[in-house]
This record gives structure tokens, C-alpha cells and sequence, in this order.
């Protein structure tokens, strides 16, 4: 793996205060605890929340017990009490005083964050010292403190402050049930490694997948999550099978409660550093499904604690059963949904469709390249090619399909259908999907395997690899999939699909459109209305603009995110770029005016690539 696999990571390698520290036990002895954000810290009586917190260092085994640890990773805990990463809950009604102190027992200063009377404020603490804080809870939502080394309020924290995160709470007047997702981090930098990285782990609520929490519900639950991310990475996070609802974000220091006009409906939402969000959702259908960061990297083995310096000590895969072959790493939560009454029957006559996976080494360079190709399609007919990205799926709202996908590639192959709202077991997670008894596997080479579904909503999708992402998604496994309403037509001359992936060639990170790096001409017509159905299947976060050539931005209207229709308050028309996240999918509408030349700028501002696509209305 090369070292531009890393760039989703965002950031990372920029971590230069990072220790030199390895995997093992040298450090404190006493262990740093996952917490599952359940049970509230300190004592509250007569509307005043007491507790005293202090700062430690120890070991972390993010990979469950027996598994390799992280030393000298500092924490915080209640006096008394074990370290914990997440550190512990501060969960109050709103109108409490919250009030207590904090003890640095740690060998340099430290400034903590989001515990003064105003959250900007900071606590500066000596090594050694003790400092007292007060706040009120005064306003709802989901708030955070957090500390880094030195007195210095700026700058990226050393590896070893990676887990000095804790979760504040404030309940309004009769909140409903939810959990806490809080994600970290922890890398070592080791240049001379093929990655840049050392080696290191990504986790939610203190553990890494396969041993993050199931979450049980049953169907027909209503489920609200508050999602935090305590790394200096962004992450879009994706729910296969459901839709959710963005009630919320935050940045620590306010919580913005959106009101009814401002949500809407998403599969996959991007979260900043130091940022919260808060999402809802219904589990209508049974099964396992799961909740993900979309950058193949976050998934991968680099957040595995079995790489050390970008090689995997394949002898401990045995550690990772959950999902072999597969082997998903890093920031994934695994749900389980019971099946609660009659189930609702399915058609019996499914419209049939065949698709092949291809690959072909030395592609890109020493990468090799991968395909999807279809049955009926001129690439079918040749074994040769290797079109990317993959044929759009035109499916029928209401209609089922039976998609068989042929393996004749070398490496262990499975699909999922992004965004469509299906049953668990053609969801396309290996080792995972499915119910009780009826678990999907991994396609072998030269194997098949056929999804029924029935996509429930017209709109933009897309399906692409779900094995070995960073090696499939980026070699090329990938396509559009448009779901139309029963009778419609697609109007090829009105709709323009734009799929921005990225590949490796020659060890250097490459953003593509439409499967080229120098993308094709879009050609429109004047006084004509289009819709640009734009897909970010890359491994960067993208941003999208028409621009004129003095850079101007032209309008256009967003009608769609994910495949759902925006509500009215949102699906207006923008003259600003519109930035996207790994497993995002938008749809604008572009009202075509006088004959001109335009660009489609798609630009990965934290990634080596920006890309012009040249739009001509004639």
C-alpha cells in the first residue's frame, strides 16, 4: 500500500508532535477503559451536578481484551474511579450547575477545553496542579471538553493526548431515549513506512470493529443518536439500509437544533473535526446492518492495530473472525434489528439482471484496475475492457430486481446497494448482512451471488464494492444507479451523471470523473433544463461548482441529497461550491441559459488533484 492511501485519513501525517511510542505494556499498568456513554458521572442533588475529574496515563487495547495495546495514551477519570476513553459522561437537566475540579497527574501542563462558565474558556494546569470550574448547563444539546499538551490553545495534539475527550450532555424537559457515538483516533508517524503511518486505530466509544458494541432494537423502534468526533479528520457517515434525520449540529460551544424546515433527509452526513451532530432514525426492517465512516482508508487495514508501519501481520487476523474475509477495521458499529411481527411478502417475479466483476493487474501502474460490466453492454462482449465507472442501473420504483453478480476476478467480491432502502440480506457487507442462519458471505472468485430488493423510492443511488474497499473502490468497482418512478423514461439528453472516485497510479492519489482524469466534455443546449446527478465515490471530500470563465458561479438549484427530495426551505438555488464527503450523492437542477462555456470545477481541496470539467451550452 502506498503512502497516498493515507490522504483520507486528512490530515494525519501532519501529526509531527506524534510519540515514537509501540504496541505494548510498558507504560502505566492500569488500563484505559472503552465507555459506552450509559451512565452519567458525578453526584446530582438539588440541581447542582459534583464531580472530580483528573487526568491519567495508561494502557488502551482498543481491540478488546488480550489484544495488542497502546501505552502511556493519556485519559480521564473520576477520582477514584478507571480512565475511560470516551473520559466520563457530564449528563445533566438543562438549568444545572455543574461544578468541580480537575487534577493534572500527568507529567507536563495541559489545557482543557469546554469546562469554564463560557465554553471558549480554558483551564491551564501545570503537571500536578488542581483547578476548580463551574458552569451552568443552560441550553439543550450535545457539548464536549477535551485537553491537549502545553498552555498553548492552538495546534494538533501529540498522539498520546488523543484520548483526553469527554461528552457533555444537556437534557431539555422529557428527552427521549438515545445513544452517544464518540470517535477517536491514535497514529504514529513512521516516514520511512510505505503508509507515512507507524501504526494505529480508529474507534468509537473506545473500541475498534469487530469489537465495537452491537446495538440491539427491535423493528419499528425510533432511534436518535448523538454523533461526536474527537479526531482532527473528517468523516461522512453512512447507515446502510435507512434513511436518517439531521435534527442537529454542534461545534462545542453552541448546539444548533434544527427547526422543521432546516432537516432533511440523508444516508451519509459528513462530520467535522470537533463537531456533533445529532440524527434520527426508524428500523422498519429487520437484520444487521451497520454505521460507517465512508473513507475506505478509516475502514481499512491502516486502522488496525495488526499494521505496523503499512505492513498487516496477517498471523493475527484470526483476532478479527467478526467478518473474514472481509475484514473491515476501524470506525463501524455494528446494528442488529429484531424482526417484530408479520413481514411483508415480496414479489415473486423479479426483473432479472447480470453484472461481472473484472480486474485486470498493472492498470495503474503496479495497481491493478476493476470493473463492473453488464450483459447486453458492448464491455460484455469484450474481455478486454475495463469500463469505469460501471453501467447505470436504471430500476423501476416498486419493481424488484434480481441482480446477479459473476466474480471473475481473483479476490473475494461483494456489492452494496447504496442508499436503496432493501432487506439486510443483499446488503452486501460480508459476514454481517443478514439474519440469524441466513448470514451473506463473501462472492469466491469464480462464484456468484444474485440481491433481490425492491428499491422503494425513485431517485440518484449508487452501488459499488463492499470487500477490500480500499483496494476495489479505488481500483474502480463502482456505478450510478437511477431509480425511476413506474412509467417514467429516462431522458438521456436531460440527465448528466457525474461519479467522482479517485485510483492509484504510481503511488500517487488521482481524483477521476467518469473513470478519466482529463473528464470528457459535457455538452448542453441552450434554454434547456438539466439535472446534474453528481456521486462522490472517491476518497477525498469534493466539492462542485459551474463556473464562467472569470470564475464566477453560475445558479443552479439542489433538488436532492442521497435520493431523497429536499424539503422546500432547502431546494433552492447556490451560487457557492458545494462541498461533499465520501457516499455523498446530490442532484441540481440547471436551468441551461445563452450559449457559453462553462467549467464543472471538482475540486479535492485536502487531496493533490482539482479537476475541470468544460461544460459547453451551444
Amino acid at each position: 500500500m502506498s503512502r497516498a492511501h493515507s490522504y483520507g485519513l486528512l490530515g494525519l501525517l501532519t501529526l509531527a508532535a506524534c510519540s515514537a511510542s509501540s504496541p505494548g505494556n510498558r507504560g502505566d499498568p492500569h488500563a484505559v477503559q472503552p465507555n459506552d456513554n450509559r451512565q452519567a458521572a458525578g453526584k446530582l442533588a438539588a440541581g447542582v451536578l459534583t464531580l472530580a475529574l483528573e487526568t491519567r496515563s495508561g494502557v488502551w487495547h482498543p481491540e478488546g481484551a488480550g489484544s495488542r495495546g497502546l501505552d502511556s495514551v493519556a485519559a480521564f477519570a473520576e477520582v477514584g474511579q478507571g480512565m475511560t476513553t470516551p473520559g466520563p459522561l457530564i449528563r445533566v437537566p438543562t438549568g444545572t450547575t455543574v461544578r468541580g475540579t480537575v487534577h493534572n497527574t500527568l507529567g507536563r501542563a495541559l489545557t482543557v477545553f469546554g469546562l469554564g462558565k463560557a465554553r471558549s474558556d480554558s483551564l491551564k494546569l501545570a503537571a500536578g496542579d488542581s483547578a476548580r470550574f463551574e458552569f451552568t448547563a443552560a441550553t439543550p444539546g450535545t457539548y464536549f471538553y477535551f485537553a491537549r499538551s502545553g498552555l498553548n490553545q492552538f495546534g494538533l495534539r501529540p498522539v498520546e493526548d488523543t484520548q483526553l475527550n469527554g461528552v457533555i450532555v444537556v437534557d431539555g424537559p422529557n428527552p427521549a431515549p438515545d445513544r452517544i457515538l464518540a470517535m477517536s483516533w491514535y497514529f504514529t508517524i513512521a516516514p520511512q513506512s510505505p503508509t507515512g503511518l507507524g501504526h494505529g486505530t480508529m474507534a468509537i466509544n473506545g473500541l475498534s470493529w469487530p469489537h465495537t458494541e452491537r446495538l440491539g432494537y427491535a423493528q419499528g423502534d425510533s432511534i436518535r443518536w448523538r454523533v461526536l468526533n474527537f479526531t482532527e479528520s473528517d468523516h461522512p457517515m453512512h447507515l446502510h439500509g435507512f434513511y436518517f434525520r439531521m435534527n442537529a449540529k454542534g461545534d462545542g460551544l453552541a448546539d444548533t437544533l434544527y427547526a422543521a424546515a432546516q432537516q432533511r433527509m440523508a444516508v451519509t452526513e459528513v462530520i467535522l473535526p470537533f463537531q456533533s451532530m445529532a440524527l434520527a432514525w426508524q428500523a422498519d426492517r429487520p437484520g444487521n446492518w451497520i454505521f460507517h465512516c465512508h473513507y475506505a482508508t478509516h475502514i481499512s487495514g491502516v486502522a488496525a492495530l495488526d499494521t505496523e508501519n503499512g505492513v498487516m501481520d496477517s498471523s493475527m487476523l484470526a483476532h478479527h473472525q467478526t467478518d473474514k474475509p472481509h475484514q473491515m477495521f476501524g470506525l463501524v458499529m455494528g446494528i442488529s434489528v429484531a424482526p417484530k411481527g408479520t413481514q411483508a411478502a415480496v414479489d415473486s417475479n423479479p426483473r432479472a439482471i447480470r453484472i461481472v466483476q473484472r480486474e485486470k493487474p498493472g492498470v495503474y501502474g503496479s495497481q491493478t484496475g476493476m470493473s463492473f460490466v453488464m450483459d447486453g453492454t458492448p464491455e460484455a462482449a469484450d474481455p478486454t475492457a475495463l469500463a469505469i465507472p460501471g453501467p447505470v442501473l436504471l430500476l423501476e420504483r416498486g419493481k424488484r430486481v434480481a441482480v446477479t453478480i459473476v466474480n471473475r476476478s481473483q479476490q473475494h467480491a461483494a456489492v452494496h446497494w447504496h442508499g436503496i432502502e432493501l432487506e439486510s440480506y443483499p446488503d452486501g457487507v460480508p459476514g454481517w448482512s443478514g439474519t440469524p442462519g441466513r448470514v451473506f458471505q463473501a462472492i469466491a472468485p469464480g462464484d456468484s451471488f444474485t440481491a433481490e430488493f425492491t428499491p422503494p423510492r425513485a431517485g440518484s443511488f449508487m452501488y459499488h464494492a463492499h470487500a477490500d474497499e480500499l483496494i476495489q473502490i479505488l481500483g474502480g468497482l463502482y456505478g450510478p444507479l437511477v431509480v425511476l418512478a413506474p412509467g417514467e423514461t429516462f431522458d438521456t439528453a436531460a440527465n448528466r451523471l457525474v461519479m467522482v472516485g479517485s485510483l492509484i497510479e504510481h503511488d500517487t492519489l488521482h481524483g477521476v470523473v467518469n473513470g478519466r482524469r482529463d473528464p470528457a466534455p459535457i455538452e448542453l443546449r441552450a434554454a434547456r433544463t438539466y439535472r446534474f446527478r453528481l456521486f462522490n465515490i472517491g476518497d477525498a471530500r469534493t466539492s462542485f461548482a459551474l463556473r464562467r470563465p472569470d470564475s464566477s458561479i453560475v445558479a443552479w438549484r439542489a433538488v436532492a441529497k442521497d435520493g431523497a427530495e429536499l424539503p422546500p426551505a432547502q431546494a433552492v438555488p447556490r451560487t457557492e461550491p458545494t462541498m461533499t464527503g465520501p457516499g455523498e450523492i446530490l442532484d441540481f437542477e440547471l436551468n441551461a441559459g445563452a450559449p457559453e462555456d462553462l467549467v464543472l470545477d471538482v475540486d479535492a481541496p485536502f487531496a493533490p488533484w482539482r479537476l475541470a470539467v468544460p461544460v459547453r451550452i451551444r
